[in-house]
């Protein structure tokens, strides 16, 4: 299915028609140009690739450079491509935007979550620590992590403190329930990952 390249700006909540609270977040989806169309003869598969954003020429390499020259597009800070079972509906130079969307459809989201650096175990697996009071010292250590003489080492996929965050995420089913095309503004219902300013890529599934 088709999708596009989009910006996290931030969440904010609306009012549904009977009053509930909706939590919403809004992404700024495209405009997205097209930048090659991927073919079956040619390429060996079906996928449409487009760019977002842009920046100066000197930020990009000559190899990528020549191939927006070649077409005559201005180069595209971000690339993404989305593989369709037909592509016959899309051109080079055509600009997607949020109008790809409609209200009460469901999308996907793939985002990468925020860093959150070095944590231990209680953020970052959701151990309970020790009590404060009646005795326990441990704060929040993660306590015994593996057996004594056998096998003597700490079994592989132990939950333990590590690095936290800036993964990629994929967040599926999430309802859209309003766009403007206007301002190229698409509001998706609850949190997406990654921080206000995020790259995300929002992609349309059926059903």
């Amino acid at each position: 299915m088709m999708g596009l390249i989009g910006k996290k700006i931030g969440m904010t909540q609306l009012f549904g028609e009977k009053g509930e609270c909706i939590p919403v977040t809004v992404v700024e989806a495209g405009p997205c140009t097209v930048t090659e169309v991927r073919t079956k003869e040619r390429d060996g598969y079906i996928a449409v690739q487009i760019g977002f954003g842009t920046n100066k020429e000197s930020r990009f390499n000559k190899p990528l450079l020549g191939q927006f020259k070649k077409r005559n597009l201005p180069p595209s800070r971000h690339l993404k491509e989305f593989r369709l079972e037909d592509a016959s509906a899309y051109a080079m130079g055509q600009k997607v935007d949020a109008s790809l969307f409609a209200k009460g459809e469901y999308v996907a989201v793939q985002g990468v979550t925020k860093g959150r650096g070095f944590a231990g175990v209680v953020k970052r697996h959701g151990f309970v620590a020790g009590h404060a009071s009646h005795g326990p010292t441990f704060g929040k250590q993660p306590g015994s992590i593996g057996s004594s003489a056998y096998p003597s080492r700490v079994i592989k996929g132990k939950r333990l403190p590590g690095r936290m965050g800036g993964e990629n995420l994929t967040i599926k089913n999430l309802e859209v329930v309003g766009v403007d095309a206007e301002q190229n503004y698409v509001l998706i219902r609850g949190a997406i990952p990654g921080p206000p300013n995020g790259l995300v890529y929002i992609k349309k599934q059926e059903g």
